[in-house]
């Protein structure tokens, strides 16, 4: 059963999510694809690495114990590695199921549960405690890219998120 505050920190979750998918909206794939700073990102990776490196591992992985992603970050798996062959649109359609697996696996688990699986080799000591430690944790990544690709966007056309004036 989700408690009214876990109900919120999904709402805040999602419209984080939805801040990312607003941000690139419209922009076509060669948009995506611009290498935005010196260390090579562009908006088509950003989705890329939030749909594998914080949807996928987080909740299919930490959450759900899901074989594949444990072998996949066993093997080094990294959501930064982009194929050279994904376009900007392929990567929005590949974040959008992410989130739609991501929101099975969330209805299905109890928020008070420690995760399934932890990659002790990657993070040594430190660990998230319960499954709403975890899903805070993808918020406040989620909300941080948000902000990344509002600045790119803006380079980009111009085009803002949200201003107040």
């Amino acid at each position: 059963m989700t408690t009214a505050a876990d109900a919120a920190l999904l709402a805040r979750l999602d419209s984080q999510r939805q801040h990312v998918l607003g941000t690139v909206e419209e922009l076509d794939d060669e948009a995506m694809a611009r290498r935005m700073l010196p260390s090579g990102w562009s908006l088509t990776a950003m989705l890329h690495h939030l749909a594998l490196d914080n949807e996928r591992f987080w909740f299919a992985g930490t959450i759900a114990g899901d074989p594949a992603v444990v072998e996949w970050v066993g093997s080094g798996g990294d959501g930064w590695d982009v194929p050279d062959s994904l376009t900007g649109s392929q990567a929005v359609d590949l974040y959008v199921k992410a989130i739609d697996r991501s929101n099975a696996i969330l209805a299905a688990a109890s928020f008070d549960a420690p995760p399934v699986w932890w990659p002790d080799d990657l993070f040594g000591e430190y660990r998230l405690a319960t499954v709403r430690d975890v899903v805070l944790h993808v918020l406040a990544e989620t909300a941080t890219h948000a902000g990344h690709l509002d600045a790119a966007r803006e380079l980009i056309d111009g085009r803002q998120w949200l201003v107040f004036e």
